[in-house]
């Protein structure tokens, strides 16, 4: 027990070292395709995250949340149309509008959809809700430029320089969505949520309000989606309906917090942290024949059959499993002498 509480003790300074590794990586490794990897790698920390709060501390497993990265990547992009902004710092900094544009659609998406008390139901119409985004996005051609796209100005930065703003703008916004469900897990709020994924009925019975539990951390797990979408497209500089309202990030997102393991807090982290290099790399290497993602695929596979509840619950339990039978060795080790003792007294 001493032993699992001073894992626990220490693991804030794990976190702590983590992002200053974080912040020192762009002065030790100045290579524009590691600090790309790192943009991305540090969006999909942040969406997976915020997906955790109502997939993994909730139990209800959405697969409609590139909807809120769609709308975030259009909200900054007809910003900056409408009231002509230039890029730089100042349309990074606006890119919280596509968080509250992604909060306040989850809002009547979240009123339907959860009144589903079907799992299945719920991910059909989180589905839904994606393809009927990317189909308004298709249609809506004098507002989203249809399938030709839309452009977002681009800063006048110099080149060299043009991925650092975007890698730190990231990793605040992954570091913020860490501490938001950090806190979420630590929380009355995050108990009621654990309690509605383990049994909601029996939750609803102590006293957890359960619709208002669940529709809350739905709405908060899409305001950092919708951010991520709005900072991908200032760093993409031109978006489409099939780039930003993608099933596959949607999949990416499940996955990543599939393999480091939903309902925990570094989960998600650890699987983005691990599958989207990967991922990149993959793409990088294989070109776009798909061969990534047979390759991704199989990756995920063998993950799921070793460590089917995710890598950092396998590996807790597996540590504290060792760890009981060491104190049981011990605990025997002292008796043995004992019981010699008594038995050649008795003889």
């Amino acid at each position: 027990m001493n032993g699992v509480k001073g894992r626990l003790r220490f693991s804030p300074l794990i976190w702590v070292a983590a992002l200053l590794l974080a912040l020192m990586l762009p002065a030790v490794a100045r290579d524009a395709q590691f600090e790309t990897i790192a943009f991305y790698t540090y969006l999909y920390v942040t969406m997976a995250t915020a997906w955790n709060i109502i997939g993994g501390y909730a139990g209800y497993i959405s697969l409609g949340h590139a909807a809120f990265f769609g709308l975030g990547a259009y909200t900054i992009a007809l910003l900056a149309a409408s009231l002509h902004l230039a890029g730089g710092y100042g349309l990074i900094a606006a890119t919280l509008a596509g968080g509250l544009v992604a909060g306040l659609a989850a809002v009547p998406m979240g009123v339907v959809a959860l009144r589903l008390r079907s799992m299945h139901s719920f991910v059909i119409v989180t589905i839904a809700y994606l393809f009927m985004f990317q189909l308004l996005a298709y249609n809506l051609i004098r507002t989203t430029g249809g399938s030709q796209g839309i452009g977002i100005p681009q800063p006048s930065w110099d080149p060299t320089f043009f991925n650092i703003p975007f890698y730190f703008a990231a990793l605040l916004l992954g570091t913020l969505t860490i501490l938001l469900s950090a806190w979420v897990r630590n929380s009355r709020f995050g108990l009621g949520l654990l309690a509605i994924r383990d049994d909601e009925d029996k939750a609803a019975g102590v006293g957890v309000e359960t619709w208002t539990y669940k529709f809350t951390a739905y709405v908060l797990s899409a305001v950092p989606v919708g951010v991520a979408g709005a900072l991908y497209a200032c760093y993409a500089s031109f978006i489409y309906p099939q780039t930003v309202f993608d099933p596959l990030i949607d999949l990416s997102i499940v996955l990543s917090a599939f393999f480091g393991g939903m309902g925990t807090l570094a989960g998600p982290v650890l699987g983005a942290v691990v599958l989207q290099p990967a991922q990149q790399l993959l793409t990088y290497y294989t070109g776009a024949a798909g061969w990534d993602l047979v390759l991704f695929g199989a990756l995920f596979l063998a993950v799921i059959l070793i460590l089917p509840a995710g890598v950092v619950p396998t590996l807790r339990q597996r540590l504290e499993g060792s760890r009981l039978e060491g104190a049981t060795g011990e605990v025997d080790q002292e008796r043995l002498p004992v019981s010699r003792v008594a038995g050649g007294g008795e003889a």
